[in-house]
């Protein structure tokens, strides 16, 4: 009988525990999942820290967007208890003075409208155009945001646009690494993908057809395949 992993899921900016929900199903049977929660704090250090010291001792860590930047911050902090990295829709580089601009733009949106309006404009580069009919998938995803408000959006914005370059890291990430990225991947593009599977030793990349950003939303089963296979030793 294989052996359970404990495994911990980092969600996106303006994402909850809703993000890895198919994964939670689907995975159940071989991982015992947690959730941590990343909107209490305003940097990198401060959220990586809080969620090692609820963590256990030893664990596969998975991230997703915001959720790398975290992972990285973790493996960084703490490598020893990284058992396996999966990086989703993410990458290796800090925001540049223009993404800076803009997410300071949307902390003022959200003053004014709420984090709701915020992901109304991030939806066309959130998801596989082909989705953006898609009310069920639309409407949980602008009810993260709406879940996570506006001034827990503007803590996890400082700590993103905080964040260090994770390029030096990545070639002394040892622990099995896997890379996800969904092939229309607006945000993150295969780009970056590339760049981290280049730079970490032996990690794998995997390419999600017909997705977006919002991967383990967007396009589940596929995403839950290449989870499994990364989790079973």
């Amino acid at each position: 009988m294989a052996v359970r992993q404990s495994l911990v899921l980092v969600p996106g900016l303006l994402c909850t525990a809703a993000l890895w929900a198919p994964q939670m199903a689907a995975l159940a049977d071989i991982a015992d999942m947690t959730v941590p929660d990343h909107t209490r704090h305003d940097s990198m250090a401060a959220i990586a820290g809080s969620i090692l010291e609820a963590a256990p001792e030893r664990f596969a860590l998975a991230g997703l967007s915001m959720g790398g930047y975290i992972a990285f911050e973790i493996v960084r902090r703490a490598p020893e208890r990284v058992m396996r990295l999966a990086l989703l829709d993410t990458g290796a580089r800090p925001d540049t003075p223009e993404r800076k601009e803009l997410r300071l733009r949307r902390n003022e949106l959200a003053r004014r409208e709420g984090a709701g309006a915020v992901q109304d404009e991030l939806m066309p580069a959130l998801i596989h155009k082909d989705r953006l009919a898609d009310k069920a998938l639309t409407g949980m995803i602008r009810q993260m945001a709406v879940d996570t408000g506006a001034e827990a959006m503007a803590r996890q914005h400082a700590a993103i646009m905080g964040r260090p370059d994770n390029r030096p890291l990545l070639p002394r990430i040892e622990c099995p690494t896997l890379v996800v990225v969904g092939r229309e991947d607006a945000l993150t593009p295969i780009e970056l993908a590339q760049e981290m599977v280049a730079g970490i030793p032996g990690a794998r990349l995997e390419i999600i057809p017909d997705c977006g950003h919002l991967s383990t939303l967007e396009r589940p089963e596929a995403v839950n395949r290449v989870l499994r296979v990364w989790l079973t030793p």
